[in-house]
């Protein structure tokens, strides 16, 4: 969807793969270098195109595989020892939910940036990971998803405003978004994606 020919290579292949991960987990370093840039990483495990680097840390592939561990040990390695150049920036996907912070993954981002879609289950979500973020004295920001109307967005600022949250955009209800996901094409120009770029836009100034 991102416009690149093929995924990359899951990271956690380049150091050793899940049994590898398995037997340096309890090693004071996992990567062998004190710190990383992109650059450093090879290709086919890191994808580029039009100045946009894609990775993956990794994934469970097969039932009865065990934990996911390793990659959060992998996740939580990396990021502490990213380094970024001029004019780079990371967004980080983490899977939904809190689990990602009990892990220490967090540690090493500068904010989190949660989307909110217009349900209870995402508001409370919400509220809890904004609670985590001010625990390990994080940024915290919200972009709305999914929005079919105005007063849609008046009604979960209002409800998001009551538990200290502010939003710094929204992104709307997009059907070409949901067709290019089900055709597996690439994200067209169009209205929800020039929005996230808007709000991405607002959000460099707060981290240059």
């Amino acid at each position: 969807m991102l416009g690149l020919d093929k995924p990359p290579t899951p990271l956690m292949a380049l150091f050793g793969g899940k049994q590898g991960i398995k037997e340096k987990m309890n090693q004071a370093s996992l990567l062998s270098e004190p710190e990383l840039a992109l650059e450093q990483i090879p290709y086919p495990y890191i994808n580029e195109k039009n100045g946009l680097r894609l990775l993956s840390i990794g994934k469970i592939h097969q039932a009865l595989e065990g934990c996911a561990c390793p990659m959060g040990v992998l996740s939580r390695e990396f990021l502490k020892k990213l380094r970024l150049g001029e004019n780079e920036i990371a967004i980080v996907d983490m899977e939904a939910g809190v689990e990602h912070f009990g892990r220490g993954i967090d540690n090493s981002i500068d904010a989190v940036l949660v989307v909110v879609e217009p349900s209870f289950e995402s508001i409370t979500l919400a509220e809890k990971i904004k609670d985590l973020a001010a625990g390990i004295n994080k940024d915290f920001w919200v972009v709305l998803n999914k929005i079919s109307s105005g007063s849609l967005i008046a009604e979960i600022k209002a409800k998001l405003k009551r538990s200290g949250m502010d939003t710094i955009g929204a992104i709307s209800y997009d059907a070409s978004v949901f067709l290019s996901g089900l055709e597996g094409d690439t994200l067209s120009s169009e209205r929800a994606t020039l929005q996230a770029g808007e709000i991405l836009d607002a959000l460099l100034p707060a981290k240059t």
